[in-house]
């Protein structure tokens, strides 16, 4: 299979989410809830799922989808709900070929709900499965920062297909990550990429538009010939990732410049373009699992640009255990030359040889 009409679908249903984040991005209340595991929820999370959603239900509509909210608590908050549907109902590609094929309108704010509500696939080892997160990086969204809109098809627990709208990223693949990239995002212009793959026919960025999609160019990791100059990038947030490991990694692979710190899966995209080498996301605390949300899309563009993504023992990613990672510990990816290296130094720090 080619995958051209899921990798289409992804890209478009993508784009058409990230208007919608947009707006919310802007906005000064962006009506923010608190989930049981206490990180947040907005507006924004809400419409782009169920815009992605219904894009998807349009086109596949016998596939499972596992994404990471569900509409129980706007069910009882009546006012956000109607705010967010609000949100929804306006938001429209300007080019209406492509809206029309994503499914055009949603007829209510009930069907609204139970569109959110269609996320709750328990994943696993069979079939088709869509991962998706509709805000990945909500903190960094709610800061001002870096945050992504992602989509991934896994079948029989590979992934083939990843869409991500990273909207506060240069278009220029050639611009380096800098300190402050993953601060307050205030200019539009010049910003927003979608980056997508599709396994074994490479990883491409375009520039996000609000119609049609864009012409495409394809993207690769750079070479790094010496391993001391690579650039390596982590989460802004310590509970997510463990800086001070992720230090002592550095050090030991002779880095000297300081790691750039986003949100989201926007590290993936950086390095899969070149704009950054290593993207490391070392454990916080042993019981901690992985949601496959928050990596499919990212593993996929990475993979297929030239890179290799495994967890801390250096194996792959395992998609096929439900809705985590239940496989894996941590993340580490880099541009293949150098991942051994790599995992080397995750090992040495962590005390696992």
């Amino acid at each position: 299979m080619s995958y051209q009409k899921e990798l289409y679908v992804a890209e478009l249903a993508v784009q058409r989410a990230t208007l919608l984040t947009q707006k919310v991005f802007h906005e000064k209340a962006k009506g923010t809830l608190s989930k049981d595991d206490k990180s947040p929820v907005t507006k924004g999370d809400f419409g782009a799922q169920a815009l992605i959603i219904q894009a998807i239900r349009k086109n596949f509509p016998n596939d499972e989808i596992v994404a990471e909210e569900e509409a129980s608590e706007l069910r009882e908050d009546k006012a956000l709900s109607a705010e967010i549907w609000g949100l929804v109902k306006d938001i429209k590609l300007e080019d209406a070929e492509s809206d029309s094929l994503l499914g055009g309108p949603l007829p209510s704010e009930e069907a609204m709900l139970d569109i959110i509500d269609q996320g709750k696939s328990a994943g696993g080892p069979k079939g088709r499965i869509w991962a998706l997160d509709p805000i990945d990086g909500t903190k960094g969204f709610l800061r001002g920062g870096q945050y992504a809109v992602c989509l991934g098809l896994i079948e029989d627990g590979d992934v083939k297909v990843g869409a991500i709208g990273c909207p506060n990223l240069p278009v220029d693949d050639a611009a380096q990550l800098s300190a402050d990239i993953g601060g307050q995002q205030t200019d539009n212009s010049g910003k927003g990429v979608l980056f997508a793959a599709v396994k074994g026919a490479g990883a491409t960025s375009r520039p996000l538009s609000n119609g049609a999609l864009t012409p495409s160019k394809s993207i690769s990791m750079r070479p790094v010939p010496d391993i001391s100059h690579a650039v390596f990038c982590e989460g802004v947030e310590a509970g997510h990732s463990s800086q001070g490991d992720n230090a002592a990694v550095a050090q030991r692979l002779g880095i000297t410049s300081p790691s750039v710190r986003l949100d989201s899966q926007a590290k993936y995209c950086s390095i899969a373009r070149g704009a950054g080498d290593i993207y490391l996301r070392l454990p916080v605390r042993q019981d901690y699992q992985e949601k496959i949300w928050d990596h499919a899309a990212g593993d996929i563009i990475v993979r297929e640009a030239g890179g290799q993504v495994t967890d801390i023992h250096g194996k792959p990613l395992d998609f096929s255990k439900g809705r985590t990672l239940a496989a894996n510990k941590g993340v580490v990816a880099a541009p293949k030359a150098i991942q051994d290296q790599v995992i080397d130094a995750v090992q040495v720090v962590l005390k696992l040889k």
